[in-house]
């Protein structure tokens, strides 16, 4: 048992980069890292990494012995999940990293019906619009919203994603309502800093024809509910996610505009690193998220506009 413990040390150093990282990540004092590391190496008669005041690296022995020690954990994970299989029961601790606004609004009830149906798995969720790294950081899976690039990463999606203009009745009585995209150079817009162009707006006319408008950005910012607020405030027209605005569409505090057009759209996925034994509990989350979100998501339901599903 000492070993594997070793083992899964060694493993958690290399992935955090510093034994301070790896100590946070485990939850023991990082004496006790360096004593396991230590203990290891001299076990081993070789060193395993290189030390320097800022860093650690791994040694060219080191290398091998990592692959070599993440394939015996994961035999062990294996004959674990196994029995974990034969029994039905979930166990163990899950480690999500989910976009701020859709998790605040819509993970938790999900999350709480899957505890309810496994109440022996943990949840430990970072809630974060910057895409980390799953690998890097220890992350069992990631939901992102987003055209995913080519990676070694596993996606499944989860629901179409689709973009709404709205503004408040107050602001579009008082400003107008515009007819075409082009108009709106002549509104105050507000605008999501995360995006790589925050002013400038793609769209697709009813003709079919690609084009883009370069708003006036009267408010910026990185949170999307933010500048929901901001226009049901009656601060001007944003351009979000209908999963953040469908709620006070419903209640009519803003209205959707420009209708016929079409905003990019993209999807959410769940994504988690390629491995040759797939976690059971992660296997289930995931399959659960899928099933739930099935469909139109019913966050669209209250669009009175058509949208091209994808």
């Amino acid at each position: 048992m000492a070993r594997l413990e070793d083992m899964e040390t060694f493993i958690r150093v290399v992935e955090a980069g510093s034994i301070s990282g790896a100590s946070e990540r485990m939850g023991i004092a990082k004496s006790a890292v360096s004593r396991r590391i230590a203990g290891l190496e001299e076990r081993l008669g070789a060193q395993l990494f290189r030390r320097t005041t800022r860093k650690l690296s791994l040694t060219d022995t080191a290398n091998r012995f990592y692959e070599r020690c993440v394939h015996i954990l994961a035999d062990v994970q294996e004959a674990e999940y196994a029995v974990s299989d034969e029994h039905g029961t979930l166990r163990g601790r899950l480690r999500v990293a989910v976009p701020l606004s859709f998790g605040l609004l819509h993970l938790g009830p999900a999350i709480d019906a899957f505890m309810k149906e496994h109440p022996e798995v943990e949840f430990d969720l970072d809630f974060n619009d910057h895409q980390v790294d799953l690998l890097g950081e220890g992350f069992d899976v990631a939901l992102r919203i987003a055209d995913l690039p080519d990676s070694s990463l596993i996606a499944r999606r989860l629901a179409p994603i689709h973009m709404v203009a709205c503004a408040s009745p107050a602001y579009l009585e008082a400003k107008g309502t515009p007819e075409t995209p082009m108009d709106l150079v002549n509104h105050s817009c507000l605008t999501y800093s995360n995006m790589n162009n925050p002013s400038v707006w793609p769209y697709v006319g009813p003709d079919g024809k690609a084009s883009s408008v370069r708003v006036k950005s009267h408010l910026q910012a990185n949170n999307g509910d933010f500048l929901c607020q901001a226009a049901v405030a009656g601060q001007g027209i944003t351009r979000q996610p209908s999963f953040i605005l469908y709620k006070d569409i419903e209640q009519g505090l803003i209205v959707p505009v420009l209708s016929e057009y079409t905003w990019p759209s993209v999807n959410a996925y769940a994504v988690y690193p390629q491995t040759r034994h797939l976690s059971r509990r992660v296997r289930a989350f995931v399959d659960f998220l899928i099933e739930r979100f099935a469909g139109v998501p019913y966050w669209d339901k209250c669009l009175n506009q058509s949208v091209n599903r994808a």
